[in-house]
């Protein structure tokens, strides 16, 4: 028996009015999840602990097993493991987010208009994240690159700081958000060398968002996680474009599977992640694989349905459908499971603690039953599997403690 997850980051939703008031996974044409659906079970996931922030961190922890409450130690040191950053016990780890910031002055004034810098290239961004740091004078941080926007600080002998996350106030204006020194000071410091670089002047010209200012946020110790296999019996692989899964992917003992052309936007490599999920598991002797997706989050907190409704299509048709009939075509046994970490809602554009619809298919099944996957058939089945780390179990046919 093979067994295979495939994650769409923030798909859940809320019905949206441009939408005939229909969630996007409602409104999007998923011809292959809704065949699944009608041969397998649907219900609904609760993926965050009650107290615990909804973020992808938390709630990826959960759907893999684990419970945040006991294993979450922060989320950017889980990004730090998948770049290769080496920590120490006294190292605090933050996120850096690459973002845009409006003109307004003073500097308190400004508006935070995208967390992401137009989803900004890998490339452009290493760029840019260098100049700044080289001019920042605390020889107590140290600057890593990661992927696209998201970045990496070390603080030697640091303490843990709760600071605010720049996808929770997209349109705001940043004063009430800021943190204190020496983030504050860095923050300002890369606008000063940021907003003026050539590769900003460009991105302006070009109207595209520039990537014009440091934030500081996700702050957390080096976290100790069991083994995947260990706990499940599985070996596994871990298929992500994002640092955070990478991470999560490292933390666990996971294979980690780096694919060409993800990116985490929403023109990823769809195709290639499907297919090193394939060669994983009919080639390299892997039981399990973990597909995570980004696309849908990220059009979740550009507040865009209409993009959402998208992703959520490509992940039907460039995803879910080849890993189908690709394990079809093998004749391995094999289960399924579909599902987000937590809703992105398009009117909120930001993380919500709320259950999450999930889609189970067994090959051996002989289910059929009239129902589609979505959130609203899914809290009507009346089928609830209860706390997050549940799902892992429950694919894996063991039994819930």
């Amino acid at each position: 028996m093979k067994y295979v997850l495939v994650l769409g980051d923030g798909m859940a939703d809320e019905p949206v009015p441009s939408l005939d008031m229909k969630t996007p996974l409602e409104y999007a044409e998923t011809p292959c999840m809704d065949e699944l659906a009608s041969h397998g079970e649907i219900g609904l996931l609760h993926t965050i602990p009650k107290g615990m922030k909804p973020g992808s961190d938390t709630a990826n922890l959960s759907v893999m097993g684990y419970d945040p409450a006991r294993y979450y130690s922060g989320r950017s040191p889980l990004e730090a493991l998948s770049i290769g950053v080496p920590m120490k016990d006294t190292d605090v780890s933050f996120r850096v987010n690459l973002v845009t910031l409006d003109d307004a002055e003073p500097f308190e004034a400004k508006t935070i208009i995208d967390h992401s810098s137009g989803e900004i290239s890998t490339e452009d961004a290493a760029v840019l994240l260098k100049a700044a740091a080289d001019t920042m004078d605390n020889p107590d941080f140290t600057f890593y690159p990661g992927t696209s926007y998201r970045h990496c600080a070390i603080w030697d002998n640091g303490s843990i700081v709760d600071l605010s996350q720049p996808h929770d106030h997209l349109g705001q204006v940043i004063g009430p958000y800021l943190p204190p020194e020496p983030f504050l000071g860095m923050m300002k410091k890369s606008w000063e060398v940021l907003s003026h670089h050539p590769l900003n002047e460009e991105r302006k010209k070009n109207g595209i968002n520039q990537a014009n200012c440091f934030w500081f946020w996700g702050a957390g110790t080096r976290p100790a996680l069991s083994s995947f296999e260990e706990l499940f019996g599985k070996k596994a692989v871990m298929i992500s474009a994002v640092d955070l899964l990478k991470g999560l992917g490292v933390g666990t003992g996971m294979t980690v599977v780096r694919v060409e052309g993800a990116n985490g936007g929403l023109n990823t490599n769809y195709e290639g992640k499907a297919d090193a999920a394939l060669k994983a598991l009919l080639d390299d002797g892997y039981d399990f694989a973990y597909i995570h997706v980004e696309a849908p989050d990220e059009m979740g907190h550009q507040g865009s349905a209409d993009k959402k409704v998208k992703s959520i299509e490509y992940l039907d048709s460039r995803v879910i459908r080849r890993v189908k009939e690709g394990l079809d075509a093998s004749g391995e046994d094999y289960r399924l499971l579909v599902l987000p970490d937590h809703p992105t809602p398009v009117r909120l554009r930001t993380h919500t603690p709320d259950p999450v619809p999930y889609l189970l298919y067994d090959s051996t099944g002989n289910i059929s039953k009239d129902q589609k996957y979505n959130e609203r058939e899914a809290a009507a089945s009346g089928n609830d599997a209860g706390p997050g780390p549940n799902i892992m179990r429950r694919l894996f046919g063991q039994s819930v403690d």
